[in-house]
Parts: structure tokens; sequence; C-alpha cells
């Protein structure tokens, strides 16, 4: 069964249908990419194995599962075969927009970690990443994901390479990284992919990140671009305003202090598994300035300022940077920050149903076909759910006088 946030539920029969549909026409939509037949043929085989209900989607499962007799096409799919895995990409950004696109939508990014043995995996080395929550043997994937009101999927990704990579000629020759190919930051991977997003007309006007993408040149380019945030900072990061009513000058976390409890106001971050995320909000503008500053082609006026999450349970802090249109509410600056875990919730869903870690291959284009798939995969359920709740409630029966007799669908103050 699939469920959406109100209870409502597609039948098996309405899921299977609607999933053989989404399936003939991804396949439809992927079929340029691949020049032979063959080849188009092994990455249809590919996807409908990551749509199994295999608890592992290596190479040997994947082979049975498409009833090869081991997994060498699989592995020409990944290695040896010529398609180019950007184009993929783009067609996975096509999918999402043509089921998800929303101009108030928001890209999300956030970066996960692909644990690994030895040395070999392009990109692989002693890290910290989020999902181990330690330093550990990995590879580490950027991604954005786009959100809007109607659904969520991954939309771009980036493997990171280490200078322990980057500074070694040889070992990115030994990984078939291409020329050309040097360091870049997480964020540097983010703006590009932004980047990517604005330059397809991707319809979005909102991007959220953690504080490792909260500071320096992501803000700027975003800036530039007409585009509002919502990115996260530590509680040290300095603040400045330049407002002639109020002046708060120091860290955010000193700031804060300063104002009384009233100026705190609950509400949504946005709708979780279990209801709504309701969090104490404090919202600070600190300058409103004029977008010709960074724009020769954009007017108005927007707004800089500091936004603070209180957890009502525990009293944890977190603390952001916004950059938002002059008279933006804070609900719908709280509404931003909370699609961040729109991304963290397909990174487990990427992994735990589609195969997303199961990636067996070490090169450069090897990682990058394998996560392209599977986005592809998760993308074309995730249209399917959204489907699929669509039509369970248009079936959803009426309430009868019996129903509101007893107190169902009744608004308060409301006669039955």
């Amino acid at each position: 069964m699939i469920q959406n946030e109100m209870n409502s539920t597609a039948s098996v029969e309405d899921v299977l249908t609607l999933t053989l549909e989404a399936l003939r026409d991804t396949k439809a939509r992927m079929r340029p990419v691949f020049g032979q037949e063959r080849i188009a043929a092994s990455a249809g085989r590919f996807l409908e194995t990551l749509l199994s209900n295999e608890p592992r989607k290596t190479g040997w499962m994947r082979a049975e599962a498409a009833g090869d007799p081991g997994p060498w096409r699989q592995q020409a799919l990944l290695g040896r075969a010529r398609w180019d895995a950007d184009a993929l990409r783009d067609v996975v950004r096509d999918h999402v927009v043509d089921h998800f696109g929303d101009p108030d939508a928001v890209l999300v990014v956030d970066e996960t970690g692909f644990l690994k043995k030895g040395t070999a995996s392009c990109g692989v080395s002693r890290q910290y990443t989020g999902s181990a929550g330690k330093i550990t043997n990995c590879q580490i994937g950027v991604f954005a994901t786009y959100v809007s009101s109607k659904g969520h999927a991954f939309l771009d990704r980036a493997l990171y390479l280490p200078k322990s990579w980057t500074d070694k000629p040889e070992r990115l020759a030994g990984a078939h990284v291409p020329d050309g190919i040097r360091f870049a930051t997480k964020p540097a991977l983010a703006i590009a992919m932004i980047g990517r997003a604005l330059d397809a007309d991707i319809p979005f006007a909102w991007v959220a990140g953690d504080s490792v993408y909260g500071v320096g040149d992501l803000e700027m380019a975003l800036r530039r671009a007409g585009k509002g945030f919502v990115l996260g900072v530590n509680a040290n990061h300095w603040f400045h305003s330049w407002r002639p009513d109020v002046m708060w000058v120091g860290e955010a976390r000193e700031i804060i202090k300063t104002l009384p409890d009233e100026t705190w106001v609950r509400c949504s971050a946005g709708h979780g598994t279990k209801g709504e995320r309701w969090y104490d909000w404090l919202y600070c503008p600190m300058a409103n300035l004029h977008a010709s500053e960074y724009s020769d082609t954009l007017t108005g006026t927007w707004t800089r300022g500091l936004l603070v999450r209180r957890n009502p349970a525990d009293g944890d802090l977190r603390y952001f940077t916004t950059w938002c249109p002059q008279g933006t509410p804070l609900e719908t600056l709280a509404r931003v920050e909370g699609a961040r875990w729109r991304i963290e919730e397909g990174f487990e869903t990427a992994k735990n149903e589609f195969g997303l870690d199961h990636n067996e291959t070490r090169s450069w284009h090897g990682w990058h076909r394998h996560v392209s798939l599977v986005m592809l995969a998760h993308a074309m359920m995730a249209a399917v759910r959204s489907q699929a709740n669509i039509l369970a409630l248009k079936k959803r029966p009426l309430p009868t006088r019996k129903s509101l007799s007893n107190g169902q669908f009744r608004k308060s103050g409301a006669s039955p």
C-alpha cells in the first residue's frame, strides 16, 4: 500500500497500474541516452531490479533478478558501455520538474556518505560523514533535492574528491576521472548544481542547506540569481544589522540573548511522518538591500536576516542566515528550513529501497552512472506515490449524515 499524509490509502491494484505506466514512461524517457538497443535493454532491466524487493542491489543479485547468467551485463552497463551519465541526470531532472515543478519550490543541498573498504574506489578517503557520525573510510556525494508542495526527489549529484585524490594525478587516472577535474569544496559543488538548475530554467524560489553551505560564495551566487535562501550557520557566526531603528552586532548566540521571550513564535516546519513539526522561531531582519546591488537585471528590496529555531522538547538551538524578498513572513522561512528534512528522507529511502549505497564500481563514471540510475528509480516512485495519493483522495468517500452526527469532519461550532 502507498499511504499519504492524510491517511488516505491507494489500493494495491491502483499502485500496480500506476507503477507499470510509470515504468513504461521512464524507459521511454531514458531510451535516447543509450545508443545501442542492447545497452538500453540492459538499462531497463537494471531499473527494474532497483525497484525489486531484494534487500541488496549487488551485481549478482541484480543479474539474478534480471534473469542473466552472471553480473557481466550489469558491469558492462556501469563500466564499458558508451553512454553519458550526465545525459541521464538531465532525464531525471526533467522527470522531476514534469511531476513536481512549482515556482515556489525549494532546492535542498546536502551530502551523504558511502562506506567503503580499501582505497581504490574513486574519491574514497578517511573523512567525516554524517551517515556514520564519525571519520571513516568512505566516499562523499553532494546532492540537490527538489522539494515542492507536489512532492520531492533528487535533481542532481556530484562526487566529492578530497585533496588526497586531486593532488595525485595517478589516482585520478586509475579511476578514469575526466581531464580538467580539480579539487572543489562541497559548497562549490553545490554552486555548480544550482548553476545547472538555473541554466535549465528549473522553477524554484529558494535554496536550503546546513552549515557546510551557509557561509561564503554560495550566498553571493544566490543573491545574484535572485533566489532566497535559508542556510545553516554556527552559533558563533557574526551578524551586523544595518537598520536605523535597532543595532544588532555580534555572534548569533549572543544576539538572541538580548531579545525578550515573547519574540519567539511557534509555528510548523512542515508535515512529517508523525504530523506537524512544531518549533519555536526567532527572526531578526538585519538589513534591507536593493537587488540591483547584486544584479543588473533584478529589482526590488530584499532582506538579510538571522533565523533561529528552538526545539520545544530540549531547547536545542539552530541558527540560519536568510535572504528573502522584503516582507516575507516568518512562516515561509520556517517552511523553507523545514524542507531540508526531505533530503534526509530521500537518502534513507534511496539507500534502503533502491540501493544507492550498493554501488560496486570503482571508477568515476561508474559512480555517476549507478547514482543516476538510482535517482531515476527514486524519482519514478516518488511520482507514483504522488499520483496514488491524489487517486486515493478522489476515491475517498464523502462524509455521511451519520458520520457528521458522530462528530467526524465537524468544524467547531458547526451543526450536523
